[in-house]
């Protein structure tokens, strides 16, 4: 393959600018499952366009020849949001008692997984948070738990369940520090 194309991280507060970008990115990253409701684009772009309003909003979206190949983006989330409401066991006050970041959403596209680029993306959006925790949810079936083996490797631990919605598979809620 030769040398990798120089990637090129841009960093988002507003939605405006990035919106379509992100559309595009998340329709080839979930291209196998837009058949289904909750990961159709529509239903991505109402809920990008809910989080972009709350508080914190922070999106990277990495750029490769001008082209957006990969994104994730975080808000912040207070002690009393249904974030935490709907994790099975409640989560430690540790977490809860304080703003967090909640990393909503991470993808990209295939010819650049396994490249380290997803972790370059995480920790740039990590990079300027001033919350002491991170939380996600992670489908852990996704690749056959690899996703979910990947976000420990990145020091996420388990905290419990969480089914956002009934559309939503049972999802894995899990935790790090942001430093």
């Amino acid at each position: 393959m030769g040398m990798t194309p120089t990637v090129e991280l841009r960093t988002f507060h507003s939605l405006g600018p990035a919106r379509q970008d992100l559309l595009d990115v998340y329709a080839d990253v979930r291209a196998d499952l837009l058949h289904l409701p909750n990961y159709a684009v529509s239903a991505f772009a109402e809920r990008l366009d809910r989080h972009s309003q709350e508080r914190g909003w922070e999106a990277i979206l990495a750029y490769a020849q001008g082209k957006p190949i990969g994104y994730a983006y975080a808000n912040t989330i207070a002690s009393g949001d249904r974030w935490w409401k709907r994790v099975t066991p409640s989560p430690s006050a540790q977490y809860t008692d304080r703003h967090a970041a909640a990393l909503k959403e991470i993808g990209v596209r295939v010819p650049w997984r396994g490249t380290g680029i997803a972790r370059r993306i995480h920790d740039a959006l990590l990079a300027d948070r001033n919350e002491p925790y991170v939380t996600l949810m992670v489908n852990p079936l996704a690749g056959d738990g690899k996703v979910h083996r990947l976000y420990e490797s990145w020091g996420y631990e388990d905290i419990g369940q969480s089914q956002p919605s009934a559309a939503s598979p049972v999802l894995a809620a899990m935790v790090r520090s942001v430093g």
